[in-house]
Parts: C-alpha cells; structure tokens; sequence
C-alpha cells in the first residue's frame, strides 16, 4: 500500500468525513425518489396493472364466450336430433301409407282383373256352348262324310 494512506490511517484522520454535504445528499435523494415515484414508476406500475387487469378480463371474456358458444352448439345438436327424429318419424309414417295405399291400389287391381278373367271364362264357356249347340247338329252329318271318305263306302 500507498505510505501516506498508511500514515493517513495511523494518524487517526477517518477517510470519510460526514459532514452535511450527507444530509444534502439524502434530501436530493429523496427529492428525486419522490419525483421519479410519482412520474415513472407509479404510472408504469399503473400502465402494467390495467395491462394485467386487460389481459384477466379478456381471457375471462374469451373463457365466458367459449362457455356461451358450448352451450348454444349443444342446444342445437340437440335441436337438430329431435328435428332428426322428427323427420325420421314423418319419413316412416309417409312409408307406413305409401305402404297400405299400394296394397289398397294392388288389392283393387287384383279384384278388378279376377273379376275381368271370371267374366271373360263365363264368356268363354257362354260362345263355347253356343258354338257347340249349333256344330253339333252338323258334326254327325260331317263324321258320317269323312268316314264314308275314309272307308270309301256309304255309312249310316
């Protein structure tokens, strides 16, 4: 070490005098504390606050709409299932008459045409038994014909 620091030291001089140049500087320091509290980290601390507060409330907001949306997508999956069924139920029911209808439609065909074939047999056998009455008269004069052609002789 330096010899007069030393001998600075020995003499009994303190290296730092306190004096009110002290005081002077805890008045400046405070002064400047308060300045700087109240213009730069009040209003940053405030600015960081709402910022916060900000941020809590949009992702409150976010988390309340998500709540919303959940529950308006479920009441219209629910809405929609009971249409669904609806449908489904009229879709059967429209099935249900189109079915009996058919069977109506086709039951009266059926009669319609089994009536038009007994007619049409009724018919048949009436002309066949009119052509029958009136060919058998001549069918013994017409067999006696051809047998006498076939034997070539007269028969009676």
């Amino acid at each position: 070490m330096n010899q007069s620091v030393l001998s600075t030291l020995a003499a009994g001089h303190p290296l730092i005098d306190i004096d009110w140049t002290v005081a002077l500087q805890f008045v400046l320091f405070l002064i400047l504390f308060i300045a700087s509290n109240s213009l730069l980290f009040q209003p940053y601390l405030r600015l960081r606050e709402r910022r916060r507060a900000g941020i809590e409330g949009a992702h409150e907001e976010a988390n309340r709409m998500t709540a919303q949306a959940d529950a308006k997508l479920a009441d219209y999956e629910k809405g929609m299932a009971i249409a669904r069924d609806r449908a489904n139920e009229e879709g059967r029911k429209v099935r249900a008459e189109a079915s009996a209808h058919e069977r109506e439609v086709t039951d009266k065909a059926r009669t319609t045409a089994m009536k038009a074939l007994d007619e049409a047999q009724i018919n048949m056998r009436g002309e066949t038994e009119t052509a029958r009455a009136q060919l058998m008269p001549q069918a013994d004069a017409l067999a006696r014909r051809i047998a006498s052609k076939l034997l070539g002789r007269e028969v009676a």
